[in-house]
C-alpha cells in the first residue's frame, strides 16, 4: 500500500472508531474530569509522612500542604477545584489528613474540602485520629501501647481494600522495653454508619476495636485510622497498598508489588573460611599475609541436589551467580571430576545463571595486599594502576562460554563481578577502574550487579546500568552456624563482651547486648533479625536482588533457614492473589530503569492524567513508559481496538503502558466506572457550610433532605 491510500485507511479507520465509541456528547460532557493526584495535608507526623513515602515508592503524583510552613497555600474551592475546557475538573482524586481535622473547629478549610469531597466523591484518609464521635467511633475503650497485638482483617476488609492479605495484622515488638506503636480501640458510635476493616480484641473488655474503618457521612467518606506508625513499620507495609488501594478507588498512577530474588555469588567456586581464632579468614584480604592457613568451603553434590529440590519445592529459583574456572581448577587437583559441577548442570532448569567472572578475580585497581586493610598498588607517576580491559573482557567471555559449553540458560547481558569489583569502592578506590565501561561494551553486557550497602542508586557504567543488590548477614565465610555466630558476635558485640568493638563507633549498626549464644544465637536471634529485615525490603515494593554465596549452601546450610523464614512468614501474611515475585537480574533492571525515567517525570510535573467517567488518560514525556494500577478488566485503547492492560496482582490488574501507533498518549478504558461506596444521594447530614460552597457548573451535589449536620471541631489533646 502507498503512503498516501495508507493514511486514507488509517484515517477512515479513525473516524469509524470515534463514531463506535459508547456514550453521546452530551452525556459526556457533563462528567468532571479528575486529576489523578492525591492532595495531601501535613502536620509533620510520622503516619502522613508515611503514607507520603508510599506514595513515593508506588510512584503516585501527589501535593503536599505542609500546616506548620506560613505562607502555605489555603484549601479553598479555587486550590481544591476550577474547569478545563468548560469541563468542571477537581485537582485530586484522594485527600489525606493528618487527623480527621487538622484545622480547628469552624474551619473555612475544612468546610471546603467536605464540599470538595461531597461534590466529586473523593474520599479523605485520616492518617491517625483520635476515636471519637466525629469520626464515627465511640471514645476509645483502650488507648495505650499496642506492641506485639496481633490485629485481624474483617470480613468487609478482606472483601474490600484488603483482599490481598491473608487475615493477621501482627504489629512489631522489637524492643520490649520501649513503645513502638500507640493506638486507641473503638466501637462504631451509636448510629454511625462505619465498617472496621482491620480491629483487634480490646484488653479488659468485650469484644473488639476497631484500628482502620470507613465512615460514611455528610456524602463523604473517611478511612479513619486510629493508631500511629511510620513507614518502615511491618504494620503499616501490611496495610500501605490497602490504603492507596481505597483513596484511589483502584484508579492511580504508579503500581506495587512484592519482589524477592536472591543471588548466589561464587558458584563452582571456593569460599575462605572464617578462623574463630585469628578473627580474620585467611586466604582474604582481612588477615595479614601468611597468617593461619586457608580452609575454603565448597558445596557437595549432595547441596548442589538439595538446592534444586528446595528451589524446586518451594518454586522458588535461586540466581546462581557462576565462576566456571572454580570447576575447572577443582577437576585440575581431582582427577578430572568434578561431581559438584555435574550436579548442578544437571538440573541447570531449576535455576537461573548469571556470569560471575572466570575466576572471580578483583577487577578494579591492582590491589596491594601487603598491608591491612589492603590500598591500590600506583604507577610510577603516581596514578592509580588499575587491572586492563583486556582481562576484564576475558574474565567475562571465557565464562560466558564456559557456560555456554555447560548447557546453563545464560542472559548473557547479565554481569556481577567478583565483590562488584572494577566499580568504585571506598576508601581505597573512589572512581570506577575506567576499562570497566569499555570492557563491559566489548561483550555487549547490559546489567552489571552492584552492592547496594555501597550504591544504591542505579547508574550508568558506560553502556551498562547497575542493578543494586541488597547484601545479607549471612557471611560469605561461614559454611557452619557455630562460625557464622562466632563471626557475628566479634562484629557486634563491645571490646568489653570480647568482640571487636566495631560497632560502638559506628554511625550504621548497633552494639548486642551481649554476645549471643554460641549453640542457639543463630537460630533466636541472627534468623528473625536477618529474615525480618529482608522481608521489609519485600514488603517494600522494591525489585531489588539480595545476595549470599555458595558457602552458605553447603555444610550446614545456614541460608535456608533465613531464606525459609521470610517465604513461610510472607506465605502466613498475604492471599494467592498476591504472590512474592521474583525476577531475574535483567527484568529488575528494566524495572529500575522504568520507575527512574517515570519518576523523574512525575517529580517534574511532566506527567498529566485524569479519568473522565470510565476513561483515564495519561500523558507523559516521549519514551516514557506510564506506571499506573486500573480495576481488572482494564484495556488499552488502541487506534484500532484495544489491548488488555497490565497484568493481575493483589486484586487489580497494574504495570506499564505506552502509546501506540499514532497516538501520543495512553488512554485506558476501565471495565465500569469507579464508585465512591454508596451513591453520595445515600448519605446525609451535609454540613450547613459546606451547602454554602459554590458547585462547578456541570456537577450535581446530592443532598438528602431534611438532614442536620455538625461543625467539624479540633482534635482533643492526646499522646
Amino acid at each position: 500500500m502507498n503512503h498516501t491510500a495508507r493514511a486514507a485507511a488509517l484515517g477512515a479507520a479513525a473516524l469509524l472508531l470515534a463514531l463506535s465509541l459508547p456514550g453521546n456528547p452530551a452525556s459526556a460532557a457533563a462528567l468532571p474530569r479528575i486529576d489523578l493526584r492525591v492532595l495531601v495535608v501535613t502536620d509533620g507526623g510520622p503516619a502522613t509522612a508515611a503514607i507520603t513515602a508510599e506514595l513515593d515508592g508506588q510512584g503516585t503524583p501527589y501535593t503536599t500542604v505542609d500546616l506548620r510552613q506560613g505562607g502555605r497555600p489555603v484549601i479553598d474551592a479555587a486550590f481544591l477545584a476550577d474547569s478545563v475546557d468548560g469541563r468542571p475538573r477537581a485537582k485530586f482524586q484522594a485527600v489525606v489528613l493528618p487527623n480527621d481535622n487538622p484545622f480547628g473547629a469552624g474551619s473555612a478549610e475544612m468546610a471546603a474540602l467536605a464540599s470538595y469531597e461531597q461534590t466529586y466523591a473523593v474520599p479523605q484518609v485520616d492518617a491517625y485520629t483520635y476515636a471519637r464521635p466525629e469520626a464515627g467511633l465511640q471514645t476509645p475503650e483502650f488507648s495505650g501501647s499496642l506492641d506485639g497485638v496481633r490485629a485481624q482483617v474483617t470480613a468487609s476488609g478482606k472483601s474490600g481494600p484488603f483482599g490481598y492479605l491473608a487475615g493477621q495484622v501482627p504489629f512489631e515488638d522489637n524492643a520490649p522495653a520501649t513503645s513502638e506503636s500507640y493506638g486507641f480501640l473503638s466501637k462504631p458510635a451509636p448510629g454511625a454508619d462505619f465498617t472496621s476493616y482491620v480491629d483487634a480484641p480490646i484488653p479488659g473488655a468485650s469484644g473488639r476495636g476497631s484500628l482502620v474503618g470507613e465512615y460514611r457521612h455528610d456524602g463523604r467518606r473517611e478511612l479513619v485510622v486510629t493508631f500511629v506508625y511510620n513507614q518502615h513499620q511491618q504494620q503499616f507495609r501490611l496495610l500501605a497498598r490497602g490504603i492507596v488501594d481505597w483513596m484511589t478507588q483502584g484508579v492511580q498512577l504508579g503500581s506495587s508489588r512484592n519482589y524477592f530474588a536472591v543471588h548466589i555469588d561464587d558458584v563452582f567456586g571456593a569460599d575462605d573460611r572464617w578462623d574463630s581464632e585469628l578473627n580474620c579468614t585467611p586466604g582474604d584480604v582481612d588477615c595479614p599475609p601468611g597468617q593461619g592457613t586457608p580452609d575454603p568451603i565448597r558445596m557437595t553434590s549432595d547441596d548442589a541436589a538439595y538446592a534444586a529440590q528446595w528451589s524446586k519445592g518451594r518454586k522458588f529459583p535461586l540466581d546462581m551467580a557462576f565462576n566456571g574456572g572454580g570447576s575447572e581448577l577443582f577437576r585440575e587437583e581431582n582427577g578430572g571430576a568434578d561431581p559438584l559441577a555435574d550436579r548442578l548442570i544437571a538440573d541447570r532448569n531449576e535455576h537461573r545463571w548469571v556470569n560471575h567472572t572466570y575466576n572471580h578475580p578483583f577487577l578494579g585497581c591492582v590491589q596491594d595486599v601487603s598491608i591491612v586493610p589492603w590500598t591500590c598498588a600506583k604507577n610510577a607517576d603516581g596514578s592509580t594502576r588499575y587491572v586492563s580491559r583486556a582481562e576484564i573482557s576475558q574474565q567475562i567471555s571465557d565464562n560466558r562460554n564456559w557456560g555456554q559449553r555447560a548447557g546453563l540458560p545464560l542472559e548473557s547481558g547479565e554481569l556481577v563481578t567478583g565483590e562488584h569489583s572494577g566499580l568504585k569502592v571506598l576508601p581505597q578506590q573512589p572512581d570506577d577502574n575506567p576499562n570497566l565501561s569499555t570492557a563491559l561494551r566489548d561483550n555487549g553486557v547490559t546489567w552489571l550487579g552492584s552492592d547496594n550497602s555501597r550504591d544504591r542508586a542505579q547508574r550508568p557504567v558506560g553502556a551498562a546500568l547497575t542493578v543494586p543488590r541488597y547484601p545479607m548477614n549471612v557471611f560469605y565465610n561461614a559454611g557452619r552456624t557455630s562460625e557464622q555466630i562466632d563471626e557475628y558476635n566479634w562484629i557486634y558485640t563491645r571490646k568489653a563482651d570480647g568482640g571487636s568493638g566495631v560497632c560502638e563507633n559506628s554511625s550504621v549498626a548497633t552494639c548486642l547486648e551481649r554476645p549471643l549464644d554460641t549453640t542457639t544465637g543463630y537460630q533466636d536471634h541472627i534468623v528473625p533479625v536477618e529474615s525480618t529485615i529482608a522481608l521489609g525490603h519485600v514488603l517494600a515494593n522494591d525489585p531489588r536482588p539480595h545476595f549470599i554465596h555458595q558457602s552458605n549452601l553447603a555444610e550446614d546450610r545456614i541460608a535456608y533457614p533465613v531464606l525459609g523464614s521470610v517465604l513461610d512468614t510472607y506465605g502466613a501474611l498475604f492471599a494467592d492473589n498476591a504472590p512474592v515475585v521474583n525476577l531475574r537480574t535483567a527484568d529488575i533492571g528494566g524495572e529500575l530503569r522504568s520507575r527512574a525515567a517515570w519518576d523523574t517525570a512525575v517529580k517534574a510535573g511532566r506527567v498529566t492524567a485524569y479519568r473522565i467517567g470510565g476513561t483515564v488518560t495519561v500523558q507523559a514525556p516521549s519514551g516514557v513508559a506510564a506506571r499506573a494500577t486500573m480495576p481488572a478488566g482494564t484495556v488499552q485503547q488502541l487506534l484500532l481496538g484495544t489491548d488488555p492492560f497490565g497484568s493481575a496482582y493483589a486484586g487489580r490488574t497494574s504495570g506499564w503502558a505506552s502509546p501506540s501507533l499514532l497516538q501520543s498518549r495512553v488512554t485506558l478504558n476501565l471495565p465500569t466506572a469507579p464508585t465512591a461506596g454508596r451513591a453520595a444521594a445515600e448519605q446525609a447530614d451535609i454540613p450547613e457550610a459546606a451547602k454554602e460552597l459554590p458547585v462547578p457548573s456541570g456537577v450535581t451535589r446530592y443532598v438528602k433532605p431534611g438532614t442536620g449536620g455538625h461543625t467539624p471541631r479540633a482534635l482533643p489533646a492526646r499522646r
